[in-house]
């Protein structure tokens, strides 16, 4: 019985470790992320290198659901209604290269 408890408590720990963005795809979400030219607007911001936005010591955003916030408050920057799978995608591929969120 032992090994049927063990298989159950690691199954509920990774589902609680799972990817936030798991329904999305990086790929897409860089296609989107330089079709919109996101870092543009993050260069202004950052006086050069777009990227330091989502490493800075006072980055906003510090959990998934922020992150879908501001890609909202982005979108609306560019003219963008950002879908759901648009949120899953561009959310994977940050995730993927910088939030690194479970």
């Amino acid at each position: 019985m032992k090994p049927i408890a063990a298989l159950l408590l690691l199954l509920t720990a990774t589902a609680a470790h799972a990817d936030p963005f798991a329904q999305g795809n990086a790929q897409a979400g860089k296609n989107l992320f330089d079709q919109y030219h996101c870092n543009r607007c993050h260069m202004a911001i950052e006086g050069g290198d777009g990227s330091r936005i989502f490493t800075r010591i006072n980055h906003k955003v510090t959990n998934p659901r922020q992150l879908v916030a501001q890609l909202h408050i982005c979108g609306g920057n560019v003219g963008l209604d950002v879908t759901p799978q648009q949120e899953q995608d561009l959310g994977a591929y940050l995730n993927q290269n910088y939030y690194h969120f479970k």
